[in-house]
């Protein structure tokens, strides 16, 4: 397959286990990948040595500020943003190529394949949920907070319909850490950003989560993983706010 004008981002720490599937899956397209890798301890940079030579080496402080930092890195316009957990398939390289070819927009979301374990969860709003992934740098830039920032593009937003393959949770340890991770950086973003949350509106949305993600977005299809999702959706809300009420009493 002839390479194009695309930069690949990648940024990681500690992804020796899925970094390599990755960058393998657009070796052969992209004519640049970029990795900004946050002090990992594993071999991760070792097996990204095989694919680029093009490797940043910078901590992790704010997720919108290093994601912003890790783009402008990039030696072309167009960029492909990817978790080190994620790959590209073959269609989804034709549809990026003519994408970028027709340049009819100057950002495009992506269908995420969200899996847990080998499972494919198509529901609970889980897919085909698009991320905005496909971006000319120039155009675009993330909100810089620690979680969960909000994307900006100067110009008009595509939707391309083939997926990006995600296996972020290979099982519920893992989904689990990772909901304990981010309800930390949600809590600390509320203290950081001055919002003032209640106890009556976090019950009120742990409460209303479960059933809008296992009924109302038909996670009872996917059976008990979907029965998960949806439990942990609506522990998000308490768990973050029980980490801001610490946060608060913590500064006085």
């Amino acid at each position: 397959m002839p390479k194009i004008p695309l930069s690949v981002v990648v940024i990681t720490k500690n992804e020796e286990n899925n970094i390599g599937e990755c960058l393998q899956s657009v070796s052969d397209w992209a004519d640049e990948i970029v990795i900004v890798d946050d002090q990992s301890s594993d071999r991760t940079v070792t097996i990204a040595q095989d694919f680029t030579d093009k490797i940043f080496h910078r901590k992790m402080d704010n997720e919108g500020r290093h994601r912003n930092w890790a783009y402008a890195q990039a030696r072309n316009e167009w960029v492909l943003s990817l978790d080190a957990d994620e790959k590209v398939t073959d269609e989804l390289k034709m549809e990026i190529t003519t994408a970028i070819k027709d340049q009819n927009y100057q950002a495009y979301s992506i269908p995420l394949r969200n899996y847990i374990g080998t499972y494919w969860v198509r529901h609970s709003g889980w897919y085909p949920a698009g991320k905005l992934r496909l971006f000319m740098k120039s155009r675009f830039r993330y909100e810089e907070v620690e979680v969960h920032p909000r994307v900006f593009v100067d110009g008009q937003t595509g939707h391309l319909t083939k997926d990006i393959i995600h296996k972020g949770y290979p099982d519920f340890e893992h989904f689990l850490a990772s909901l304990n991770r981010q309800t930390t950086l949600e809590a600390r973003k509320w203290i950081n950003t001055g919002r003032q949350m209640s106890l009556g509106k976090a019950v009120w949305r742990t409460i209303d989560r479960f059933p809008r993600s296992f009924i109302g977005k038909k996670g009872y299809k996917d059976g008990f993983i979907g029965f998960m999702v949806a439990f942990f959706a609506s522990l998000y809300q308490i768990i973050s706010y029980a980490k801001y009420w610490e946060m608060k009493r913590a500064k006085g």
